[in-house]
């Protein structure tokens, strides 16, 4: 007498051969590409803001501002501020404009490299990707 986990065991012993497929990638499509890159510089947008918010909050709260604005003005004299520049809302303006400008190159970078690879797919005829069926 055979049980189910007996069938079942002797069923998973048996290998099944995997096919294996050779694929040649010959065209990106230009318009997912951008999309594609879009998103990703979006989440790269968010985490540099996230990033700047939480260092600032860290090094403010530490001490550290103060202790570069002392240095500052024992260097420069009484006429230097160093924390009234390092504001948060300037600190944070600025991360949100360099994220913009990211987010734009980032953009502009992933169209260009879809354009160039599939100009360049003439020359050399694409890149040969295998798969396998497990």
């Amino acid at each position: 007498m055979s049980s189910v986990a007996e069938k079942l065991a002797r069923k998973s012993n048996r290998k099944t051969p995997a096919k294996q497929v050779r694929l040649r990638l010959v065209y990106i499509d230009f318009w997912s590409a951008v999309k594609l890159s879009f998103l990703v510089a979006v989440c790269l947008a968010v985490v540099s803001i996230v990033a700047t918010f939480l260092i600032y909050t860290v090094l403010n709260s530490t001490g550290i501002f103060g202790k570069i604005n002392e240095l500052v003005q024992d260097v420069a004299g009484t006429g230097g501020d160093l924390t009234s520049i390092l504001s948060l809302g300037n600190v944070m303006g600025f991360a949100v404009v360099a994220a913009l400008l990211n987010l734009v190159v980032t953009t502009a970078l992933g169209a260009i490299i879809a354009v160039l690879y599939n100009l360049s797919v003439k020359i050399t005829g694409g890149i040969l990707v295998g798969f396998t069926n497990n």
